[in-house]
This record gives structure tokens, C-alpha cells and sequence, in this order.
């Protein structure tokens, strides 16, 4: 965005904006959020922002067992339960999972269960070579959307322990899995599938992220839902089987 568009958009003037930018010029707070909110700046960020300007922070940071959250936290489980017979989990803007569907944990036999205690990273569960990455029929292909999505990330937050965990994941081997031929379905071409073997069959997903429309705490703008919907009748009627076979102490609750 140029000078004299970021200007426009935040109705001033772009010498006023040069100043400020150049640090001739101290901006009010107002002005600070204003620009803030023109360039989608992050929460996190624009606290960062008001305390380099001179002024307080305005957005808080509560854990997501806050009482203050209680509505929140609902809704998320809500959320999560509603999407059942079909995996949905919730995660931090470090893919820390929050929150899990009962038919999350029936889909991770075999995975190290070092890459399930506490705190789990989704990431590493899916692409780590003792987690889910064998199995994953694609892999090439997902693990590829996988590591540009955290890219996109970065790119917006600059956040080292993102940077961290994309030099990590980046760094593990290519387990060598047969990719399996690629399948007819309604959302061939428009979404990258996430296809997991499981017995004896192949499921085949696809995945949408849910956010919250206008959080005003830093945490409920950190968490997103991923929800993955069968992308072919064989693997909605497989996943239907598989939901009535898990038990609900298998859900994973809120953190």
C-alpha cells in the first residue's frame, strides 16, 4: 500500500502521514488506531503500537478459562459438538490445540504420543513423521498448504516462534508414502483435500477456518475453527460409522 493510498484510506494527509512515519511527528491515539485498523493490524500488534505512540494498550489478553470468556468458550464447543459426525478442532495462533470434536481423537491411532501430550501443536501432529504424516495419502500436497498457510502467518505478524516452527517443520523428512491417485469429488480444483488413510479406506476432507467477526480480546482474535467436511458420499457414510463408535470421554475440551 502506497504512502498516498494508506493516507486516503485514513483521511489525512500524506505529509502528516510522512511525519508521523519518519517520527517528526507524534501521533494521537486515535491516529494510531486509525492506521492500525486501515493496515488490518492485529490486536496484538496495536497494542504493541499505542505503547510505542506513549499510550496505553486497549486490547486485553485473558486465558480462554476466563470467566469473561464463558460466552466464547460456549460457543466454540458449541460449534465443535454441532459439526459432529465430522472432525473440528479449535487452535491458538501458534496451531496449540485448544479444543477438540470426539472425532478428532478416533483419527490419530498410531501417532507418537509424545506429539500428543500437552500442549499439541497440530502441525507437527500432522506433518511430524511419527505423527500423522504417513498416513496422509497426499502428503506432498498438504504438507505444501500446510507450510504456506504458516507462511502467510509470518508475513503478517513477523511472530519468531511461527518463524521457529516453520524452520522446524520445513527441516522434517518426507516420509516415503504412495501417494494415492488423485479422486473425483465436487470440490476437485477449488480446495487443496486433506486425505488421510484409515484401515482400509481413504478418507477425503476438505477444510474451512472459522474466526471470530469483531473480537476486542487478543485471545478470541488468536483462535481459530478448522472444520473438515467429507469431500465424497464414501468417506461421509465412513465417518458417520467411525462417530458411532466414539465414546463422548473422548472429547477434548477447552484449555
Amino acid at each position: 500500500m502506497s504512502q498516498l493510498d494508506l493516507a486516503h484510506e485514513a483521511d489525512i494527509s500524506t505529509r502528516h502521514l510522512s511525519c508521523v512515519e519518519t517520527g517528526r511527528a507524534l501521533p494521537s491515539r486515535d491516529m494510531v488506531l486509525r492506521l492500525a485498523e486501515r493496515l488490518s493490524v492485529p490486536l496484538r500488534e496495536r497494542n504493541r503500537l499505542l505503547v510505542s505512540a506513549g499510550y496505553a494498550p486497549m486490547y486485553r489478553e485473558r486465558p480462554i478459562d476466563d470467566p469473561a470468556l464463558a460466552m466464547a468458550r460456549m460457543a466454540v464447543d458449541r460449534l465443535l459438538r454441532a459439526h459432529e459426525p465430522y472432525p473440528a478442532l479449535a487452535v491458538d495462533r501458534h496451531w496449540k490445540l485448544v479444543a477438540a470434536n470426539a472425532l478428532v481423537p478416533r483419527l490419530l491411532d498410531g501417532v507418537a504420543p509424545f506429539l500428543l501430550a500437552a500442549p499439541v501443536n497440530v502441525l507437527r501432529l500432522s506433518l511430524h513423521p511419527q505423527g500423522l504424516a504417513p498416513r496422509i495419502a497426499n502428503l506432498r500436497a498438504w504438507r505444501a498448504h500446510l507450510l504456506e498457510r504458516l507462511c502467510q502467518q509470518i508475513g503478517a505478524t513477523g511472530d519468531p516462534v511461527l518463524q521457529a516452527l516453520h524452520q522446524d517443520l520445513s527441516a522434517y523428512p518426507c516420509p516415503a508414502v504412495k501417494e494415492e491417485p488423485a479422486v473425483d469429488s465436487e470440490f476437485a480444483g477449488i480446495a487443496v483435500p486433506f486425505r488421510l488413510r484409515h484401515g482400509e479406506r481413504v478418507l477425503n476432507l476438505i477444510s474451512t477456518t472459522t474466526v471470530f467477526g469483531t473480537p476486542v480480546d487478543i485471545t478470541l482474535q488468536d483462535l481459530a475453527i478448522e472444520s473438515f467436511f467429507p469431500a465424497d458420499a464414501a468417506t461421509s457414510a465412513a465417518l458417520a460409522n467411525l462417530a458411532s463408535e466414539a465414546p463422548l470421554s473422548s472429547r477434548v475440551g477447552l484449555r
